[in-house]
């Protein structure tokens, strides 16, 4: 199975957390309920509601997440359907494309995100999916199942800290390891789930239902620009590449900008057509509590709920905590 790639303000550890105050407040069965996760990430959240409700609708501004999320959230049959076409892509040859051209040393790039072998797997991967797609060999859920499999496979040999805003100068031991594609597992479903691929505020008047989880970005650090190389390997498209990371041209979110953050909340909040609204929001991030508070009971009743948690790490050796914060919402005239 392919591990879950390392992502600022991942949820994988507060699941129970989010579970048990969610069941508390909504105080009904969830399986009638329509989920959705508006800044979805690698899509854990979506991932584990995925069986408890009636419907997902997850979305995230990043094609990458949309990639990871089209296979965890939309895709309904059994994944064991494709697992022959992972054995094919672990069989390929190597082959010179985007990745090595641009990531790794051999190319004359001087930039070290990969070795030269993996980049070239990755590119001989990444091209023979598209061409079995192209053939109709595989359909839709097969394309984003390979494809994720392949976005998580990448990350776990990748020459860096976690974070593709800058590479190691030297290849770090798991980045020396051969390529090697696991299944991107997913659970099968009879439930038609949508996923988005959308600035959360401009989808927010598109979509309704029952409860609304809002974990948006929570200081300065732009994903377009923090997991670049996965939104290239996803496109795999000939976009500018710049500076010495190589980084692609991206959209940058309101979030992540203290002049705009709370303008861009309050408008996600008013335009909600959902009863219960969950934010997930730390108490380091740009947001203060009270003022997060005030705006969120302009619409309704307010909650909080709070729990430690462990900080984004970039480094296994570094440990911090931090304090997440549930700022709940249970919405009038919703």
């Amino acid at each position: 199975m392919g591990k879950s790639i390392n992502y600022i303000g991942s949820k994988a550890n507060l699941l129970s957390f989010l579970e048990t105050n969610i069941s508390d407040v909504v105080k009904t069965d969830l399986s009638h309920m329509v989920f959705c996760d508006i800044f979805a990430g690698t899509g854990v959240v979506g991932a584990f509601f995925k069986a408890k409700v009636k419907k997902v609708i997850s979305n995230d501004l990043e094609y990458y997440s949309y990639v990871l999320n089209r296979n965890s959230i939309k895709n309904t049959q059994d994944y064991r359907l494709y697992e022959k076409y992972i054995d094919e892509l672990n069989n390929l040859q190597i082959k010179s494309g985007i990745i090595y051209k641009n990531y790794a040393l051999g190319s004359g790039s001087k930039r070290n995100y990969f070795s030269d072998e993996n980049a070239m797997l990755i590119d001989a991967a990444r091209k023979q999916i598209e061409e079995w797609h192209t053939n109709d060999k595989i359909d839709e859920e097969g394309y984003f199942f390979l494809l994720a499999s392949l976005l998580q496979s990448a990350d776990r040999v990748a020459n860096t800290a976690s974070l593709y805003g800058a590479f190691l100068k030297m290849l770090k031991k798991t980045a020396q390891q051969r390529l090697v594609i696991l299944p991107a597992e997913y659970q099968a479903s009879t439930n038609i789930n949508e996923v988005y691929n959308k600035d959360a505020n401009e989808l927010i008047s598109e979509v309704e239902g029952d409860i609304l989880y809002i974990d948006p970005p929570y200081n300065h650090r732009q994903y377009g620009a923090n997991y670049h190389i996965l939104n290239t390997i996803a496109l795999y498209d000939d976009a500018p590449f710049h500076g010495k990371t190589g980084v692609r041209d991206y959209v940058s979110s309101a979030y992540c900008k203290k002049s705009e953050v709370y303008e861009s909340f309050e408008e996600l909040i008013r335009d909600a057509r959902f009863k219960y609204i969950f934010v997930s929001y730390n108490n380091e991030a740009y947001m203060e509590q009270e003022r997060i508070k005030n705006i969120m009971s302009k619409y309704g009743n307010y909650l909080l709920k709070k729990q430690e948690h462990q900080r984004f790490k970039s480094y296994k050796k570094y440990r911090a905590s931090t304090e997440e914060h549930l700022h709940i919402l249970i919405k009038e005239n919703h």
